[in-house]
């Protein structure tokens, strides 16, 4: 399946998400009782409203964490019935990992059986969680011990869907057909879109809270694969999620760009999950050579460059020096002190 037929590919709008009279929501049978769990952080107009309506008939429930946003999302939501969604306003940023492990916390505490973690801009097709259930359930049957599944997304800016990935032999791998029926394995999945049992988190543990944000998929994955389970991205599961910034055109390829606190925070993660001892060699041989060109790349070709030189460079010095937590500007000169997702 090449990257041009993902593309191709219909993911359905909110509006075209509608529960027939007297339909339950899909993840209500056989014993699922999956719940929602959004992150929201200053969100654009209309993003949660959008991602909300397209759950209503594809969970059993929704909690919101609002990281500190300077408009309470709880007023925005106020139309949403208090039996479908629960809103859990934190006051400040403390982090996504954290906000997702509070929500995951509500969710235990709902009688969920599974999770599906979201970010406030990606809107799952209308069938999407049904279809991850479809293949959460044939992964089981052939003997898989399931960390989590998740679909392929689409960021319709750059018309370019990042495909599944994994290391072998040295090198990334970019994963464009499956591996068996629609399902192919991966190392990990995108925090967006995972479908997590709770029985998985008991065994692997939640989210790191000291990275913030950036790299908690990659470590998650990475933690959940050293401890026998596995991750498992599905075909036929659709999702629109944009990747930061409008997207960077190179070669051909289409590069994500985040503000430059988020590269303090993306060159910190992944220095710091390098230098773990549990860690694959292969995939930090892969990654420190990607986090090579991506400095260059982000050096040389947007601006502010100088910035971006700096966030990096103190990313780097703290992931060596194993400073994690919430990036602290007071310790700096001349910088914000602004976290974003």
């Amino acid at each position: 399946m090449a990257n041009s037929n993902l593309a191709a590919r219909h993911i359905d709008t909110p509006s075209e998400s509608r529960r027939e009279p007297g339909e339950s929501p899909s993840t209500g049978r056989n014993g699922h009782n999956v719940i929602a769990v959004v992150v929201t952080y200053n969100p654009g107009s209309g993003e949660v409203e959008r991602l909300t309506e397209s759950l209503r008939t594809q969970v059993c429930h929704i909690v919101i964490v609002d990281n500190g946003s300077r408009e309470h999302v709880a007023n925005r939501l106020a139309r949403l019935p208090d039996s479908f969604a629960t809103c859990v306003a934190l006051g400040r940023n403390i982090g996504v990992a954290a906000a997702l492990n509070v929500g995951i916390a509500k969710a235990r505490d709902l009688a969920a059986s599974d999770v599906i973690l979201f970010d406030q801009d990606s809107v799952p097709a209308s069938d999407m969680i049904a279809k991850l259930i479809a293949a959460q359930a044939r992964l089981r049957d052939a003997g898989f011990n399931l960390a989590a599944v998740g679909p392929c997304f689409l960021d319709t800016r750059a018309d370019n869907p990042p495909p599944f990935i994994r290391v072998r032999g040295g090198r990334l791998v970019r994963l464009t057909v499956p591996d068996r029926d629609s399902e192919v394995e991966v190392d990990y999945l995108i925090t967006s879109g995972s479908l997590i049992s709770l029985v998985a988190l008991e065994s692997i543990g939640l989210l790191d809270e000291r990275l913030f944000i950036d790299y908690i998929d990659v470590e998650w994955g990475l933690r959940a694969k050293r401890n026998g389970f596995r991750c498992f991205g599905v075909f036929t599961a659709h999702m629109r999620h944009n990747l930061g910034e409008a997207p960077l055109r190179l070669a051909g390829a289409a590069l994500p760009v985040h503000i430059p606190l988020r590269h303090y925070y993306h060159f910190r993660n992944a220095i710091w999950l390098a230098r773990q001892a549990w860690v694959p060699s292969q995939w930090k041989f892969v990654n420190t050579y990607r986090l090579v060109v991506k400095f260059a790349v982000y050096s040389l070709v947007r601006a502010p460059r100088l910035e971006r030189i700096s966030m990096m460079t103190r990313g780097i010095r703290d992931g060596f020096t194993g400073r994690l937590g919430h990036y602290r500007s007071a310790d700096f000169s001349n910088v914000g002190n602004r976290s974003e997702e």
